[in-house]
């Protein structure tokens, strides 16, 4: 049966306004069912219920785009891979599902609509089951990696460098999933703040956030020595193609994916004209400033433009979104923005209304943990 995104949307509107709700009634049917599950998770289901329920957006944005949802689904079956899920737990996954669907969605649900998310769900199940088959080329599910520096850049922000035990192939703008010891089976995504490197090492840009279980370890108790878990590099953006001048955007720690994708434009000896705001609440949060400073020597056409809120801040001053609207000429940029949801919402909007089009914002969202 071939997808119906329209009934698959129309219906998943319904839970949209009680999200929290109805992961709870999904995950409550599920361990109800198979209590055995319970053990893969973490012991607080916050942050696990809302990534399913992004997980679960996502999916239904892309049914009508069948490369989209192809590409997602394969990065999410690899990805689940970390968490020991088996061919046999989909099942009691799709029947939980549908019992929220019928619950939350009672207004529009009818048996056209179950048949649409039936078949829904068997082709995302057969989708990432295939993607978690590994096959002989296909990447390991997990890497040790050592922890080889930690710079406290500020109190609650540190730049990790580790060495994985083997090499790990990504594309600049790509992220990793992160498990401390401190935590197991508590998983955090964390962008690579570095273009690949000979060494093999890469670099995390970590801000602990309070009741943050993984960025507060990986901020205030990891230390040089210490053993991390990471999971196979995922996400979509990458690189631009051609000579296009390149506006990058970052909020906080959205820097990380925006810096390394400078890093490979400096390196590749091609690198057009870029502009790379970063933006934060102080002048003291622009952590990486140092650093930012380097990249820019090695990349003459590289312009470095720190942005802070706080008032009497001699630099570029005020929100990311409104630095954006005062740019003049941007339509013809290929533009890069990463950081907290609600900036990069924001931003969107202004670089629609300077004429950049869609197809040319490339966005990410900096989750908080």
């Amino acid at each position: 049966m071939p997808l119906q995104p329209h009934l698959l949307k129309e219906s998943f509107a319904y839970l949209e306004p009680v999200a929290d709700k109805a992961m709870a009634y999904l995950y409550g049917r599920l361990f109800a069912a198979k209590p055995q599950l319970r053990g893969m998770f973490p012991p607080a289901m916050d942050v696990q219920r809302d990534r399913m329920f992004q997980a679960l957006a996502r999916i239904v944005r892309s049914a009508d785009s069948p490369e989209e949802l192809a590409s997602y689904l394969a990065g999410l079956g690899r990805g689940h891979r970390l968490y020991g899920v088996l061919p046999e737990h989909y099942a009691a996954m799709g029947e939980a599902l549908l019992a929220t669907l019928r619950r939350f969605a009672a207004e529009t649900w009818s048996p056209e609509v179950e048949a649409a998310w039936t078949a829904a769900f068997d082709l995302v199940a057969k989708r990432m089951i295939e993607a978690a088959d590994a096959g002989p080329d296909d990447p390991p599910a997990w890497w040790l990696a050592e922890v080889i520096g930690h710079e406290r850049r500020t109190r609650d922000i540190a730049v990790l460098t580790l060495r994985p035990e083997r090499p790990l192939a990504f594309r600049p703008g790509q992220y990793v999933n992160v498990q401390s010891a401190r935590w197991p089976r508590v998983w955090r995504s964390y962008s690579i703040a570095n273009a690949p490197r000979p060494d093999n090492t890469i670099r995390l840009h970590v801000r602990a956030l309070p009741g943050g279980w993984v960025s507060t370890a990986l901020v205030a108790h990891t230390r040089v020595g210490d053993t991390i878990m990471l999971g196979p590099p995922m996400g979509a953006m990458g690189p631009p193609e051609g000579d296009r001048a390149v506006l990058a955007v970052a909020g906080g720690t959205g820097l990380a994916p925006l810096k390394a994708i400078i890093e490979h434009l400096a390196d590749s000896g091609r690198a057009p004209e870029i502009l790379l705001l970063h933006g934060a609440r102080t002048a003291a949060e622009l952590y990486d400033l140092a650093d930012l400073s380097k990249l820019a020597g090695r990349c003459r056409r590289l312009r470095v433009v720190p942005v802070a809120e706080e008032p009497g801040y001699t630099g570029a001053r005020g929100r990311l979104p409104d630095v954006v609207a005062r740019l003049d000429r941007i339509a013809d940029h290929e533009a890069f923005v990463c950081g907290p949801a609600r900036m990069v919402d924001l931003t969107v909007q202004r670089l629609r209304q300077a004429g950049v089009p869609p197809s040319r914002i490339h966005r990410d969202v900096v989750v908080p943990a």
